[in-house]
């Protein structure tokens, strides 16, 4: 089943301690993709309430795509060849903040909150998604190296991928025999493109990828996106 990799920051709520996060990435270690790659268009959910929450989210104070250097010039490359076909990259997440996915923690555990059950996860039992494996304790995301997007058109319109960007379900299965051929299609379109460039996809969710050769793959940051 699809995951949503969670991180729990330096001290979490059940007191383990994770590797320690850098003291502030954002200047020293992370950039503004939208100012590297080509056409990007920058859908944040995370910092507004269209999310599986249905609110903003704890450490995003700003819409910004926030990357590593290395992921953020290869994003870039894939904007330049994905040009050509008259497509440009959408992000809904790419740096989070460890306070972000502990927020993330505290909502799972609670089982009253179902502001967004309807979009996200209507067919999912919230008091369930620790133990299928929709929500862990650890995120990728907060290394820098990690986005979640789509294609879209230069006007902005979406390809057709089948199901919503977070959405708890194995439809979202990269390779899910149950979308259409063309929803298929655009699928293995953007994965193509995404390890052309040096990132691997998650096949559980066919929104999310990573950095193969990411420069920080013990480390997890806990600056805020501003």
């Amino acid at each position: 089943m699809p995951k949503l990799w969670l991180v729990i920051p330096l001290v979490c709520a059940l007191g383990a301690a994770i590797a320690p996060a850098h003291a502030s990435p954002t200047s020293a270690m992370l950039v503004d993709a939208g100012t590297i790659v080509p056409g990007l268009v920058a859908d944040i959910r995370y910092a507004g309430s269209h999310n599986f929450v249905g609110r903003p989210i704890n450490g995003y104070r700003a819409r910004r795509c926030l990357l590593t250097q290395p992921a953020a010039n290869a994003l870039a490359e894939v904007a330049r060849d994905l040009a050509a076909r008259g497509l440009v990259i959408k992000v809904f997440d790419c740096y989070r903040p460890a306070r972000a996915v502990a927020d993330f923690v505290r909502w799972a555990r609670d089982p009253r909150d179902q502001a967004a059950k309807a979009e996200f996860y209507p067919d999912v039992d919230k008091r369930t998604l620790f133990r299928d494996g929709y929500i862990a304790s650890h995120s990728g995301h907060s290394r820098g190296s990690t986005a979640d997007l789509t294609l879209a058109r230069a006007d902005g319109t979406e390809l057709d991928m089948g199901t919503p960007f977070d959405f708890f379900s194995p439809r979202s299965w990269t390779a899910a025999s149950s979308v259409t051929a063309e929803q298929h299609a655009n699928r293995m379109r953007l994965a193509a493109a995404m390890q052309r460039r040096g990132f691997r996809g998650y096949p559980k969710e066919w929104w999310h990828f990573t950095l193969r050769n990411e420069p920080f793959p013990g480390t997890y940051f806990d600056m805020p996106v501003q």
